[in-house]
């Protein structure tokens, strides 16, 4: 079964997530973003999630999950819940 491991940064708004999206583009640490930024109890890892398999997530984080490339950060991704995510492994 695939398995995946992700990180992100959850805000409320389109315009956080690009703002955030750009500044870790341009070389900002992705875990201090999320600890500084995210609404997401994750935060406290540098906005970890763990492993997890697919259809645990929700489905627009879960398809951008396993489909985006690995260790590119992929957003605005809108959920029920916030914007901004990044792939960090996965293995199918």
């Amino acid at each position: 079964m695939a398995q995946a491991t992700a990180r992100h940064i959850l805000v409320a708004s389109e315009a956080q997530c690009n703002e955030l999206k750009t500044q870790i583009e341009g070389g900002a640490d992705f875990a201090e973003l999320a600890k500084a930024h995210s609404s997401c109890p994750s935060s406290r890892q540098g906005g970890d999630l763990g492993t997890f398999g697919p259809g645990q997530m929700v489905k627009a984080f879960d398809e951008v999950v396993f489909s985006a490339p690995v260790n590119t950060v992929q957003g605005p991704v809108k959920t029920q819940f916030g914007y901004l995510l990044e792939v960090t492994s996965r293995k199918d």
